[in-house]
């Protein structure tokens, strides 16, 4: 399944063709034969571009092409309660993952809040999906920030935090997109611009759905119940 292209998009390659002028005396036949030739040039480069934009094989079994791109991958990050873990700590669950941080005002609380709700909404089938809420601030959200946020949502959520270049790693896997909102002062309550998804992963580390934000619960609980085995 492809992310929408508004979030994740290649750049098109953009060929340019610049021809010469026409000389006064060139016969009508010329300007045919240079025409098709043209012509033919660019099919044989669209299809060559057409062809470097096809997707690439999987590279490892803990990722999973998804439309144009791959998403899912190896991290190494800090639980809320500082244990170090792994993409692989979670192997042979079901995980809903949502990229945000602590200090957001409306849009990660909400979407944190659906995740609960669809969890509820899945009756006993929602034991079998843990909760993960991974911050793209590590700045300001350490361990003991994370356990006090994640535990108001659900008593299962878990909430990950990392390094810098650790949390990079883990956003560049899932196709995360974060960066410090512009015109923020550096004080400690500025902002972050980030995408807005929720992954639903399956306990072999595969993608198996996204939803997008303000999906309704009950079509996400659907879609995800429909994925569990019965």
């Amino acid at each position: 399944m492809a992310l929408p292209f508004a979030v994740l998009r290649r750049d098109a390659t953009k060929a340019f063709v610049r021809t010469a002028p026409k000389s006064a005396g060139m016969k009508r036949t010329q300007i045919f034969g240079i025409t098709v030739l043209i012509l033919a040039l660019l099919i044989g480069g669209a299809a060559v571009i057409i062809d470097g934009l096809r997707d690439p094989a999987p590279r490892s079994s803990a990722t999973r092409t998804s439309g144009t791109v791959s998403i899912g991958g190896p991290y190494t990050l800090t639980s809320h309660t500082g244990e170090r873990v792994t993409e692989a700590s979670f192997r042979g669950s079901y995980q809903l993952i949502y990229f945000g941080y602590t200090f957001c005002p409306d849009v990660c609380p909400t979407e944190l809040q659906d995740m609960a709700a669809v969890i509820d909404e899945l009756g006993d089938a929602g034991a079998q999906v843990t909760p993960i809420f991974i911050t793209i601030d590590p700045d300001r959200d350490d361990p003991a920030q994370m356990a006090s946020y994640v535990e108001a949502f659900h008593p299962r959520m878990v909430g990950l935090t990392g390094t810098v270049d650790e949390i990079a790693r883990a956003a560049k896997a899932y196709r995360v997109y974060y960066a410090r909102a512009p015109d923020e002062k550096d004080d400690a309550y500025y902002l972050m611009d980030h995408s807005n998804f929720i992954y639903f992963m399956g306990p072999d580390g595969q993608n198996v759905d996204i939803f997008n934000g303000q999906m309704p619960i009950e079509e996400m609980a659907s879609r995800i119940a429909a994925a569990l085995p019965n």
